[in-house]
């Protein structure tokens, strides 16, 4: 079946933000203004598209895991950056920012709210600078703040742009700049070509030579631009330098060619300002996303290992190149069962298909492909290179999976996840209700891979962890109203974890002669502390057989058993580097257990000797508050064993800034609104 859509027009984006700063109601005036919606849906109201998950409607909030928002971001081609005009950058945005960086998605900015009291267009910018240690660019100014804001200033074509309210921002004036903001927006077009012009040297001459930018002519260039996807900077250069010296003037749309490229660079991130609830900004911000995010074509190859022989592997971004794709979401359907969403890197796939879980080794069929709208759903039959969709028929594969072709695989990078920091006993309150829990947190793990299920061995009970007490409550929210299991939950703990200090060397022999065949396995390593976050690492150095071949993986299992008790208090130890250079082996004696048993001995005593010390989660935390309430909450964090990292002053508040045990947070939001009168 032939494209509906050239792939050279599509965009994988995703919007990212702090929490509360517009990104729902941004996507809901994206889904009206391009007709997927015919009515403006409200979250305040409940009435979100978006947001359709009981608990999101009831908090007003749009509610993912930590592992969904890193997931999203390591399949999209770009992304939308929301800040509050008020804030500026905060925590979860800095974040969520840092995780672009990881993975290297091309970014807008989108100056939120600017209607509200207290927003500052300019502070905004500058937190981004200076936070995110970006460089951000205007491509717009607003047109009033606050309750005067009333429209934009396209700074590229040096116009503005005025939207009416009584048609719910869907229609707009475009008119000549304001006389009372020509200076400020001549000051910002210069800095725009400036901050241009240092990544592109025919720009830059030009500018130097004083000559003019001019907002008019040749836009069918822009167009011509999406059909130039790979080329490279010498051959667009040449066209800027052959212009120049025709003594002809540069364009918006060359400036816009030249922005584009700088941006999926990921030189600069062009910024443009609105405010979502009240209709205005949304279209150019659309426009902004097609002219300077990419599509699937600007990013010409994807590398992967052949599962067979670990050897680099590529693929082009082509429906005719053998079919891989990414799994980066599982989610339970009550209606049709799991669903797995995949982003496809290359190739075609038709339902009914079989294809290979390239980690796994094994092939699975293709149940039916859909295309998922919030919680709804469209059954489609063919998916091609750049699309995301929803799989159901994939049993055995899990977020991070690779799926590929069954006679070309290719294993793509995984999804590396973050470790819960915080646990909870849940108890069933019925025996009726304990089968179905053991069912429903199965599934809700298999969804949300920073969710954790285990028994505790000495008292029985199931342990959840997860990232946070939002996050384990939400999870307990949603077993009781999805899966109907009735449950008592404990109160939060903290998970620990142990490490070590400096190198250490041990042996562990272990040695059992009970007439007869007896066992005998003897292992000697070295320790040392690994890199924060590496976690653990096994290396074999054994030379001349003293320890054969079959004895080595028992012993790495041994290692890794003693890992999960550490030697201080019984948390799982992390971060340690493990080397094996010797040891010893009975002909008669020797066997797996053995060498399984000694690899533990010789590993618990190695920790001992290697001063272990005990971890504690800690949290970054800001705290915005009335100036007469800084003193009372500088001084309980600190009573809390927190350190002060700083103050500063936004919008009329004091911000703190500090680093806290997770230990001493639990229920901190309420204790600080009582403590502050609301």
């Amino acid at each position: 079946m032939p494209r509906t859509v050239p792939l050279e027009r599509c965009r994988n984006i995703g919007i990212m933000a702090h929490i509360d700063a517009g990104k729902t109601t941004t996507t809901e005036r994206i889904l009206f203004y391009t007709g997927r919606l015919h009515r403006l849906g409200e979250v305040h109201e409940g009435t979100a598209t978006m947001d359709w998950m009981e608990q999101e409607q009831e908090r007003g909030i749009t509610i993912t895991s930590a592992a969904t928002t890193c997931t999203s971001l390591r399949v999209l081609d770009g992304a939308v950056a929301l800040f509050d005009a008020v804030h500026g950058v905060q925590p979860q945005s800095e974040k969520v920012w840092r995780q672009a960086d990881k993975y290297g998605v091309p970014r807008i900015c989108f100056i939120n709210k600017i209607d509200k009291m207290g927003a500052d267009f300019e502070h905004a910018v500058d937190t981004i600078r200076k936070r995110l240690n970006a460089k951000p660019v205007a491509i717009q100014i607003p047109i009033g703040q606050e309750d005067k804001f009333k429209g934009v200033v396209d700074l590229i074509e040096m116009r503005a742009i005025i939207w009416k309210d009584d048609t719910l921002g869907a229609e707009y004036i475009i008119e000549e700049v304001p006389a009372e903001l020509k200076k400020k927006a001549e000051a910002f077009h210069t800095q725009l070509v400036e901050t241009i012009a240092e990544n592109d040297d025919e720009i830059l001459h030009k500018f130097l030579e004083g000559e003019t930018i001019t907002p008019a002519e040749l836009k069918k260039k822009a167009e011509a631009f999406h059909t130039q996807l790979v080329e490279t900077i010498a051959e667009n250069d040449d066209e800027i330098l052959h212009k120049f010296l025709e003594g002809e003037t540069i364009t918006p749309a060359e400036l816009k060619k030249s922005l584009r490229k700088s941006t999926i660079d990921l030189k600069v991130f062009p910024v443009l300002v609105g405010t979502s609830f009240k209709n205005k900004g949304v279209q150019p911000l659309l426009d902004a996303v097609v002219d300077y995010l990419p599509s699937p074509l600007d990013i010409p190859v994807i590398t992967g290992l052949n599962p067979d022989n670990g050897e680099k592997i590529t693929r082009k971004v082509n429906d005719k190149e053998p079919f891989s794709a990414l799994a980066f979401k599982i989610m339970a359907d009550p209606f049709v069962g799991q669903l797995t969403f995949i982003r496809v890197y290359s190739g075609q796939l038709q339902s009914g298909q079989s294809v290979l879980s390239s980690g796994k080794g094994r092939t699975e069929r293709i149940g039916r492909l859909l295309k998922m709208h919030a919680n709804k759903r469209e059954d489609i039959t063919e998916i091609m290179a750049g699309d995301i969709c929803a799989v159901v028929g994939l049993k055995n594969v899990t977020t991070g999976d690779t799926i590929s072709d069954e006679k070309h695989p290719i294993l793509l990078e995984s999804i590396t996840f973050a470790v819960p920091v915080i646990s909870v006993a849940v108890e069933p309150k019925t025996k009726a209700d304990q089968e179905k829990m053991s069912l429903a947190l199965n599934k809700l793990s298999q969804e949300d891979p920073t969710f954790k299920v285990h028994t505790d061995p000495d008292s029985g009970q199931t342990i959840i962890s997860g990232m946070g007490e939002l996050h384990l409550e939400i999870i307990v929210d949603r077993m009781m109203r999805e899966y109907k299991v009735e449950a008592n939950v404990g109160k939060p703990q903290v998970a620990y974890r142990e490490t070590i200090r400096r190198k250490a060397e041990a042996e562990g022999k272990y040695i059992r002669q009970t007439g007869g065949r007896g066992q005998y396995g003897h292992a000697k390593i070295r320790i040392e502390p690994n890199e924060a976050g590496k976690g653990y690492e096994f290396l074999n150095e054994i030379v001349g057989g003293s320890v054969p071949k079959e004895y080595i993986k028992p012993i790495d299992q041994g290692i890794q058993e003693a890992l999960e008790g550490g030697v201080l208090a019984g948390y799982p130890m992390v971060d340690i580097k493990v080397e094996l250079y010797d040891g010893s082996y009975h002909e008669v004696d020797s066997n797996e257990m053995a060498f399984k048993i000694a690899g533990s001995m010789a590993f618990k005593e190695a920790a001992r000797r290697a001063s272990p010390v005990l971890l504690e989660p800690v949290m970054a935390v800001e705290v915005v508050t009335p100036e007469d309430y800084a003193g009372t909450i500088m001084g309980d964090l600190s009573s809390r064993r927190g350190r002060i990292e700083g103050m500063e002053h936004r919008a009329g508040s004091q911000v703190i800034k500090a680093i806290v045990p997770l230990a001493e947070m639990f229920g901190y939001a309420t204790h600080m609104r009582s403590s502050t009168q609301g």
